[in-house]
């Protein structure tokens, strides 16, 4: 009788799913990033009149490298044509933990196998991409557009004047403002972390994620198209520096702090003419995503760390699932409950995953040697065991 009520139930959903009640709903999005602008697609697709509001002059990305894996690359092939990715992306072939030290590869693990595939996209090239898909799929993107005056009933104030649409999602980021107006604002702590980011050229370079592994230091390397490299170093320290990648700082003081590392990594980091400094802090992950008529998404529901590469990617699943969440459900209430009930669950597990990598990457010690030697006998034994730990991350399909 259980399953019996448990089919019935999902021919209603089938059912509820083919009505679209996204068609002719007024969203407005908070922010052009990734996230909000994959909500745009996926949305617009199934029959909203949507407008994104970018407080830029632009729809450009800052920053450098980005990690597609494949369970954002499902939405993403979803919501554009097979083919887009391999446009702008680079097919990972493997991830490589190497000692930092010393330069020899600890291990290998595959990435060639993963479908759809894992691929190394500059964040830039991925906007431009989204922006072009909103377009074709009749988004409004108004730029210079900063918000102002949030009322409970998600309704705002723009420079053209007040807005009131039936949804309003802030996709905007670790400092959002929607964010504040459904949550109590907490502060953020730092972490004890900071990071460096940077590219340069290599248009040889295998494509493979690199990470260099140092006591209390890690740099992942990773090529891009167009012949790029690009370089995330980090280093545990106590002075801290702000939030938001648009410090720059002194190539010399990157190098300075890898001056035992490896001759590879050290003729990698010499090639560096400009790079940017950030403070990693840990953000709470938002009690609350959504109040009335008015949801959050991406960075603004749950800030991750990078150590996982799933900050963007998490983001992509939040935008499909929202727009899905909210196209089943009569009621815009109903559809966001059913949105973080969905979702929250997995960003936690997300983000305490990338906690944990951090420690991973910088060991010291006998506990390095330790986790030196068991990655390798794991790459020799076991190699698919490195990947079938992150199957629950991977293999997740919320297009499904």
């Amino acid at each position: 009788m259980r399953h019996k009520n448990a089919t019935s139930a999902a021919k209603r959903s089938i059912a509820t799913t083919n009505q679209h009640h996204n068609a002719g709903r007024d969203v407005a999005i908070i922010g052009g990033g990734i996230g909000g602008l994959t909500a745009a697609i996926a949305f617009a697709r199934n029959g909203a009149n949507v407008t994104v509001y970018e407080q830029a002059a632009a729809i450009a990305e800052v920053g450098a490298g980005i990690q597609i894996t494949p369970n954002g690359a499902r939405v993403l092939n979803r919501l554009m044509p097979g083919d887009a990715l391999d446009a702008i992306g680079v097919r990972a072939q493997a991830v490589i933990p190497v000692n930092g030290v010393t330069g020899r590869a600890v291990a290998r693990f595959d990435l060639a196998s993963q479908n759809p595939a894992y691929r190394f996209c500059h964040r830039a090239d991925l906007v431009d991409l989204l922006a072009r898909a909103c377009e074709a799929n009749g988004v409004a993107i108004k730029l210079n557009a900063r918000i102002d005056g949030f009322g409970p009933d998600g309704s705002f104030q723009t420079a053209d004047g007040p807005v009131k649409p039936a949804l309003t999602i802030g996709a905007d980021g670790i400092k959002s403002v929607v964010r504040d107006q459904i949550n109590k604002p907490n502060a953020p702590f730092f972490t004890g972390q900071v990071a460096w980011r940077a590219m340069i050229d290599q248009p040889d370079a295998e494509p493979v994620a690199r990470i260099w592994m140092m006591p209390g230091r890690h740099i992942v390397t990773y090529p891009l198209s167009h012949g790029r490299l690009n370089i995330v170093a980090v280093q545990e320290r106590r002075q801290w520096a702000d939030e938001g990648w648009h410090h720059s700082d002194e190539p010399g003081n990157l190098r300075a702090a890898f001056t035992d590392a490896c001759w590879e990594l050290k003729s990698i980091l010499g090639e560096i003419a400009q790079v940017n400094l950030w403070g990693l802090f840990r953000h709470p992950v938002a009690a609350q995503w959504h109040m009335g008529s008015v949801a959050i998404l991406g960075d603004a529901a749950h800030p991750t760390l990078p150590f996982l590469a799933q900050g963007a990617n998490l983001a992509i699943e939040d935008a499909y699932v929202l727009a899905r969440c909210c196209d089943e459900n009569v009621s815009v209430e109903a559809g966001l409950q059913t949105y973080q009930q969905t979702r929250r669950a997995r960003a936690v597990r997300a983000i305490s995953a990338a906690n944990a990598n951090a420690a991973n990457y910088h060991l010291s010690g006998p506990k390095r040697m330790i986790a030196h030697s068991g990655l390798q006998i794991l790459g020799k034994v076991a190699p698919k065991a490195f990947l079938n730990r992150l199957s629950w991350l991977y293999d997740h399909d919320v297009t499904a």
